[in-house]
């Protein structure tokens, strides 16, 4: 395995290496050598698939999170629709808190099966880079996250 001489990269048999650019085949000198790494943007590096499952990763707080820093379409979609989803449900469970029957409390449980399996569901497919839309979420997502 050959590894990049500027930055550790694997390289493959690469000239130049994918991750810096650095030139493989010429010695780095001192003088060549950058002076300062640029500052890397809060999402560079981090694969599409890993961040759309992170949207869900804290529900709605995170799905904020992704939808201010990441630019990529895909991406957005799937913090917007965290947001709808999981804001969605925590407005109903709070809703739900001021019924004080069984019934509600009951209601309540429910939800937050419900809530568990979609975060389980949607982490898994997003991580599989699948899109999955949840029916009235996904179009509030749209919205959101600009893709309309």
């Amino acid at each position: 395995m050959a590894f990049c001489k500027a930055c550790g990269q694997d390289l493959g048999t690469a000239a130049f290496c994918p991750k810096c650019g650095a030139n493989q085949g010429a010695a780095m000198t001192p003088a060549a050598a950058p002076a300062s790494a640029p500052a890397a943007a809060g999402t560079e590096g981090l694969a599409e698939n890993v961040a759309g499952l992170l949207c869900y990763a804290l529900g709605w707080v995170t799905g904020i999170i992704f939808l201010l820093i990441d630019k990529r379409p895909w991406v957005k979609f799937h913090a917007a629709q965290s947001i709808a989803v999981f804001g969605g449900l925590t407005i109903i469970r709070i809703g739900i808190i001021f019924m004080s029957s069984f019934v509600g409390w009951g209601v309540f449980a429910l939800i937050g099966l419900i809530g568990f399996v979609l975060w389980i569901f949607l982490m898994v497919k997003a991580y599989q880079h699948e899109t999955i839309r949840i029916p009235v979420a996904a179009d509030i997502a749209d919205n959101l996250a600009g893709n309309k």
